[in-house]
């Protein structure tokens, strides 16, 4: 720990973190008003996996087809840009936030803890933009075109709200980031000597029923391929945690 930090009183620490949320405040402010004016940019990106256009559908390849969006509210489509425009500006604002979260917590941190705590901060931000791509490209479409193109009997059209599409793709968006966390989360377990791989292996089949559970929860829909499409990333997930966890014990037991 820094001799300044030890030095500074409870409120000046107090002043430093009134500072801090300042700057975290103002710069993501700026950069959703930047994304505010750039409402087609914004919309264009956003509504892109309603198209067959959209770069992964012909990446994979499959039939035409177009959801139609409709609003039903007076203000709805004002808030709703409102909405997407503070969620794009914090996003873009998130490495200037972490630095300055990184540099309020540092004077309070001994060298060593310094160095491991700016790798887990990294992997931490690295494993959630991640998870946010891979919500955004593969798994919100594939629920989108299978949901949005399924019908009952085809005198049944479908007719989905902007308020629900949005509000579907920026809570699948932020969940995803946070379960694609599980890695990092691990490997800190692990590193404490918290979490070991043999525990992992050994109750695998509980973790699959766990997942499939938090599947269920997380899913804006109830149906099965929802379920299976959400499952799949977060099995692979704790597949690659066991494999976190077996290396991180293996280093802790050669460095102790």
């Amino acid at each position: 720990m820094s001799e300044t930090a030890e030095t500074k009183s409870f409120w000046d620490h107090l002043e430093d973190l009134r500072g801090s949320l300042i700057r975290i405040l103002v710069a993501a402010l700026l950069f959703s008003v930047l994304a505010f004016c750039f409402k087609d940019l914004l919309f264009k990106v956003m509504l892109a996996p309603k198209d067959s256009t959209f770069f992964m559908y012909r990446l994979f390849g499959g039939g035409d087809f177009s959801i139609q969006l409709m609003n039903t509210g007076l203000t709805e489509q004002f808030m709703i840009h409102l909405k997407t425009a503070v969620a794009v500006g914090f996003l873009l604002a998130s490495p200037y936030i972490l630095y300055v979260l990184f540099a309020f917590v540092r004077p309070a941190l001994y060298e060593n803890e310094r160095k491991h705590s700016v790798s887990l901060v990294l992997a931490a931000y690295l494993m959630f933009l991640i998870g946010v791509a891979v919500n955004y490209l593969v798994v919100f479409p594939l629920t989108v075109r299978f949901l949005g193109t399924y019908q009952v009997s085809g005198e049944v059209r479908n007719m989905l709200t902007l308020q629900s599409y949005m509000d579907t793709l920026l809570l699948m968006s932020l969940v995803f980031g946070i379960i694609f966390e599980i890695p990092v989360i691990s490997w800190l377990l692990a590193r404490f000597g918290l979490l070991k791989a043999e525990w992992m292996t050994q109750y695998r089949r509980h973790a699959i029923v766990a997942i499939l559970v938090l599947a269920a929860i997380v899913t804006p829909t109830a149906d099965a391929f929802t379920l299976l499409i959400v499952s799949l990333p977060i099995w692979l997930l704790y597949e690659l945690s066991v494999v976190v966890v077996r290396r991180t014990c293996k280093n802790r037991i050669a460095q102790g």
